[in-house]
């Protein structure tokens, strides 16, 4: 491997030195983690059984505020606290994205753009596996086979697949949504987001609170396929979900719903590609309320709690201790130190960001490599699975 390679193979987060409020988010996630993902173990304990993480994210645009609080960085602390034993893959899944209508060049680009995200803010392709989930078609033929098992009523009572299809069509509820709408890919997805998990074996998957529902559906079919097709040990793990310590982002500009990519209003979420001119111009314009005073309400004030949790996530305090050092200020100076942490946090991911999506055969070589390491450890699994219901 060359050195140029391993030169921007480099964490940006140990490069960079970062203001204290997002070390101190930092420390509390690592804290989080630890007793969630990491062992507890003491010198005097056995090491750890080596896990292995599996997680996705779509490459539907450049990541938001929420995406970047409520997923990435967790990714990053994951792959900073990982035992040496454990295998960690991250996966863009473009699969997924063909779910709902998607512009061709747009998409491709976005391809590449996500993978150029995950590099800046820390991801190290020498310590994760990074690879696009389309360059590995053993996602595709474990879905099949997958979905050769999954009753139909399990499929209905996912609960995601409609509020996508509600979010796609900027209806304002669930009730709204004609379901003729719905395409065969966007009813299974799920079955695919299961094979993507069970191809690696893996034991734990950091998701949100709303893909609860998915993991079990995985959890379900790989006992399922474990009890159907019985061999001398047991195929696949019942993966865990890892809870990542997460704050629920709201739209700026309707704290009633979580901030979205596909919202078409551009001023109700901040991208990492934001200027720190455009970042103050958004936040200055954010919905919250004409009572004096500051106080965490997200029921009665769910505009100015929007802003505090989006402060609270640079610090180990909660919303209602940040709350606190405000009550006698106004919404003003509130917007303003949001400001100044959300700037401080973004302008490093930003700059490498904007240098790395230049290089792109750098991407291509990283994306490539990350293709065969995931293939590889896929191709053992798939292996069995054909050997287990009869194709090998």
């Amino acid at each position: 491997m060359s050195p140029s390679f391993l030169s921007h193979a480099q964490p940006y987060f140990a490069a960079r030195s970062w203001r204290r409020g997002l070390l101190h988010t930092l420390t509390e996630n690592r804290r989080c983690l630890g007793r969630r993902y990491a062992s507890n173990a003491s010198e005097s304990t056995p090491a750890p059984t080596p896990r292995t993480v599996f997680s996705g994210i779509q490459p539907t645009g450049i990541p938001h505020l929420g995406n970047f609080l409520g997923a990435l960085l967790n990714w990053v602390n994951i792959q900073r606290n990982a035992q040496p034993g454990d295998k960690l893959i991250f996966s863009i899944v473009g699969w997924h994205a063909l779910t709902l209508p998607q512009d061709p060049k747009a998409l491709s680009e976005a391809r590449k753009e996500m993978l150029a995200v995950l590099l800046a803010i820390g991801l190290s392709p020498e310590r994760s596996i990074i690879f696009h989930q389309d360059d590995n078609p053993n996602h595709t033929e474990l879905a099949w086979i997958l979905n050769c098992l999954t009753p139909m009523g399990k499929l209905r009572r996912m609960t995601t697949w409609k509020s996508r299809l509600a979010t796609s069509r900027n209806a304002r509820d669930e009730s709204e949504v004609d379901e003729s709408l719905l395409n065969v890919g966007l009813f299974t997805y799920p079955v695919l987001q299961a094979a993507d998990i069970l191809a690696y074996k893996a034991t734990h998957v950091p998701v949100g609170e709303d893909q609860q529902q998915h993991l079990e559906l995985c959890r379900d079919l790989a006992d399922s396929f474990n009890r159907t097709f019985k061999g001398k040990t047991t195929l696949f793990p019942l993966p865990q979900q890892v809870f990542t310590p997460s704050r629920r982002i709201l739209s700026l500009r309707d704290p009633s719903s979580k901030m979205s990519k596909s919202s078409p209003d551009i001023q109700s979420r901040i991208v990492l590609t934001d200027t720190a001119a455009q970042i103050k111009t958004k936040i200055r314009a954010a919905v919250t309320d004409p009572i004096v005073g500051v106080t965490y309400d997200p029921e009665t004030r769910p505009g100015a709690a929007n802003l505090l949790t989006i402060l609270a996530a640079f610090t180990d305090e909660s919303p209602h201790d940040v709350a606190a050092r405000y009550h006698d200020k106004g919404h003003g100076r509130l917007k303003a130190d949001v400001t100044e942490a959300v700037e401080e946090m973004m302008r490093g991911p930003r700059a490498e960001f904007e240098r790395l999506k230049g290089e792109v055969s750098y991407l291509a070589t990283v994306a490539r490599s990350g293709a065969e390491k995931a293939r590889e450890l896929s191709e053992v699994t798939l292996r069995e699975v054909r050997t287990r219901v009869g194709l090998a």
